[in-house]
């Protein structure tokens, strides 16, 4: 789950995806194969490989399970015939939803998809149905409790970043910064930040929603079960909602 900078849905978003790493570094790897199998081993040239392997990095895969992947796909033998289909829906509370999915049969994960969204609460829907409420931006995520304002603002604005959204924590926890970039900016962004000295905890091309709606009450456990749903299901990578979710109920799922 990704589409804005408010920490509490980011820092919960990530405390599910450490509950099931195995499944997250399954999903790493499925892309890694994929990626490899159709442009080629080397990430110096290949730039969907290059994005994966990033992705695999943050979170954490071990570099044998990388070059495993990388191998098998290039080898000819992982990643053939995959597919990415992206299906587009709304969930409980008028929440608009978009689900990334790498698969090599199209009629069954649709089936899957749908069947998860009629069980969640939602619905369906067609292309274009809320991909138009969503931009494809380059995000880059560091952490507030490393870097400060003037630290992170001069290397974003020298790296050519577009945008640097702030920090929502707590004197606890300070949150995140997040960077955006155009797509086509996004590595040499990426490369400039790393090359400053700063840690990028997370980076990934992600559909970024045009404007939020709130969550609240009992949707909140709704969705959120909707999108771990989702999640779960093999063939799926990334979900992506404009679902703004209120705190005290986010937390409470905990």
């Amino acid at each position: 789950m990704a589409g804005h900078s408010k920490w509490s849905n980011i820092k919960h978003r990530k405390e599910r995806q450490d509950q099931k790493k195995g499944k997250v570094w399954s999903k790493c790897s499925k892309a890694i194969m994929a990626a490899a199998r159709s442009g080629g081993g080397d990430p110096d040239t290949n730039l969907s490989l290059r994005y994966a392997i990033d992705e695999a990095k943050y979170a954490n895969m071990p570099k044998d399970t990388i070059k495993r992947a990388i191998e098998k796909g290039a080898g000819g033998t992982g990643g053939a015939d995959f597919q990415e289909i992206i299906y587009e829906g709304y969930g409980p509370g008028g929440t608009a939803i978009l689900v990334v999915s790498l698969t090599d049969n199209n009629t069954r994960t649709v089936s899957e998809v749908r069947t998860i969204f009629k069980k969640g609460g939602g619905s369906m829907g067609n292309a274009g149905t809320v991909a138009f409420m969503f931009q494809t931006k380059g995000q880059i995520i560091l952490d507030a409790n490393k870097y400060d304002e003037d630290t992170v603002m001069n290397a974003a604005l020298e790296a050519g970043a577009d945008d640097v959204q702030s920090p929502e924590g707590d004197a606890d926890d300070k949150g995140v910064w997040t960077i955006l970039t155009e797509v086509a900016d996004f590595q040499s962004v990426k490369n400039a930040i790393e090359e400053s000295g700063i840690e990028i905890s997370e980076a990934e091309i992600a559909r970024i929603p045009d404007n939020t709606v709130a969550v609240a009450g009992d949707d909140v456990r709704k969705v959120m079960n909707l999108i771990d749903a989702l999640e779960d299901d093999d063939d799926v990578q990334k979900v992506y909602t404009n679902a703004d979710f209120d705190e005290a109920a986010l937390a409470a799922l905990d």
